[in-house]
């Protein structure tokens, strides 16, 4: 049964259904990406300001991030928290057709999991606790942060280093559905494992020392003479030393990756001119931190061949050094129990047209019930994890990577999923990315989603508010896995933030406000103008 105060919450999360639907589709269309996220962060204060939260902008020396707090008494401090970063090369508008935002390059920023989804839930959540606490007269003090950068595992590990998550009671971390068995449940033991992320620049800034004695005139750079290869080639050689040496670096088991993007390059024209600095960033998923080790040592000795073939010299940067997770049974129960309580998301007929309108654009025969049904079942933290360790090698501990993860060895800790509208496929078909992108962009079925993560948010915090012998259990339980887990409990992260590298942006151009790639005639005709 339902207490007065989740009552509340949950009139709250329905009655403001058409505010936060409009908020989730402003930032959803915002699609700022990781370290560049200036309006989203924006609009956030300003709505935690209005709502009567007080408000830290650019905490951990983050522009795009901040630390909201607001409290009525004493009593447990919980917290949740938005991310709101896209996924370059993912522009989509909300149609059920391939097409780009109005205006912009198809290579345009855009929310793939969606992180905007993410961000809106949990918002939406505190303040229904918050509408709750003021009404029932419930004390306690609810902490919301702004993390962005998700995608690099950017603002955690450095908010967790400057000591925003201590003193805290608990952390709720939830996250639309993207893969199974991960779709209306917790995490219980099997949490996300840790992850580095490096750029690799190459400086090519004494290319007349090349060949000294190959010049054959006044001109260092002239046609005829030997030319440096440069940053350029510098990278490419970095590049296919880490795809040959990828197989040799740990064995086939573990659900390791490693992934790599060119943030920068050249800095020459086309002339006999040494293109003088490019980077790579290399990033990493791994189950330990041992394998990260390795990898990262690999990848050290081939920049510092890559440079030498080049006749460059090289530096690593580091983006993110973040740990991995800790679990939280008692938390995890709290935690499903509300989600019991919310009910898992339902997608109605106007949810239903959307995606048999996308089948159609797709010449695939519209199915009556076209989503998966998992969307809509709850499965408990304990079956999922079943599922889960089915699958992976009995040593590993850690599985997938995401960054909430800092979080869980500053308090007790949850991660939940919900289901997000996701497709049938008949025999063989896979759609194409858009389809997932606008999916979580159209209201009626990305909103069911965004209403039961934020009320089981509501009902989460209110539990540990109000319920103390069940927060006490989620501390001892915190306790004792901190003390188990020996010395490598403190923040890795020993660096400060990122944020002057080229990461993708939107520019203010004579043409408006643009993405840095402009759109060509074939972005416009995806738009069916």
């Amino acid at each position: 049964m339902l207490s007065p105060a989740h009552d509340t919450a949950f009139d709250f999360v329905d009655k403001r259904h058409g505010d936060w639907s409009q908020w989730n589709a402003h930032i959803w269309a915002l699609a700022e990406t990781a370290w560049r996220e200036y309006r989203s962060a924006e609009w956030y204060v300003a709505r935690l300001r209005a709502e009567g939260f007080t408000v830290e902008a650019g905490s951990g020396g983050m522009p795009t991030a901040f630390s909201a707090t607001w409290s009525n008494g004493k009593g447990p401090r919980i917290m949740a928290y938005a991310e709101y970063d896209a996924v370059p090369g993912n522009c989509q508008a909300a149609l059920p057709y391939r097409a780009p935002r109005k205006g912009l390059s198809r290579f345009a920023g855009g929310h793939t999991d969606p992180h905007s989804a993410l961000g809106m839930g949990a918002l939406v959540g505190a303040l229904a606790a918050k509408a709750a606490m003021e009404t029932h007269g419930i004390e306690g003090t609810i902490r919301f942060m702004g993390e962005p950068a998700e995608k690099v595992r950017g603002s955690k590990p450095i908010h967790a280093a400057k000591g925003y998550y201590d003193g805290l009671d608990a952390i709720i971390s939830f996250h639309p559905f993207y893969m199974l068995p991960y779709c209306n449940t917790c995490r219980w033991d099997t949490h996300c494992g840790p992850y580095y992320a490096a750029i690799y620049e190459f400086l090519c800034d004494a290319p007349e020392t090349w060949l000294k004695h190959a010049a054959k005139g006044p001109i260092p750079a002239a046609h005829t003479s030997a030319r440096a290869p440069g940053a350029n080639d510098a990278v490419v050689a970095m590049y296919t030393l880490s795809k040959m040496m990828r197989d040799h670096m740990l064995p086939h088991t573990g659900t390791w990756t490693l992934n790599e993007t060119i943030l920068a390059s050249g800095q020459a024209t086309a002339d006999n001119l040494a293109a003088q600095m490019a980077q790579i960033m290399f990033a990493a998923r791994t189950p330990d931190r041992a394998m990260l080790d390795s990898i990262y040592a690999v990848l050290d000795r081939n920049a510092e061949s890559a440079a030498l073939a080049a006749h460059c010299r090289w530096r690593r940067h580091w983006v993110s050094k973040s740990r991995p997770g800790l679990a939280n049974h008692a938390l995890a129960e709290i935690t499903y129990r509300n989600f019991e309580r919310a009910g898992p998301p339902r997608f109605g007929a106007e949810a239903i047209e959307v995606a048999q309108a996308i089948q159609k654009e797709l010449e695939l025969e519209p199915m009556a019930r076209p989503f998966i049904p998992e969307i809509e079942e709850l499965i408990s933290p304990q079956e999922a994890e079943r599922k889960v360790r089915a699958t992976i090698p009995s040593w590993q501990t850690h599985y997938t990577s995401d960054d909430y993860t800092d979080m869980t060895w500053h308090a007790p800790s949850v991660r939940f999923y919900v289901g997000r509208a996701t497709l049938k496929a008949p025999q063989g078909f896979a759609y194409p990315d858009w389809v997932m992108n606008a999916l979580g962009g159209i209201p009626a079925t990305i909103d069911p989603t965004v209403a039961t993560a934020a009320r089981t948010i509501a009902g989460t915090m209110l539990d540990l508010m109000t319920d103390g012998p069940a927060l006490a259990r989620a501390k001892a339980e915190f306790a004792d896995r901190l003390a188990a887990a020996g010395d490598d409990v403190k923040p890795w992260c020993d660096y400060a933030p990122p944020l002057d590298f080229p990461w993708p942006d939107y520019v203010e151009t004579p043409r408006g406000r643009e993405w840095w790639i402009p759109a060509t005639a074939e972005d416009r005709a995806l738009g069916r103008e």
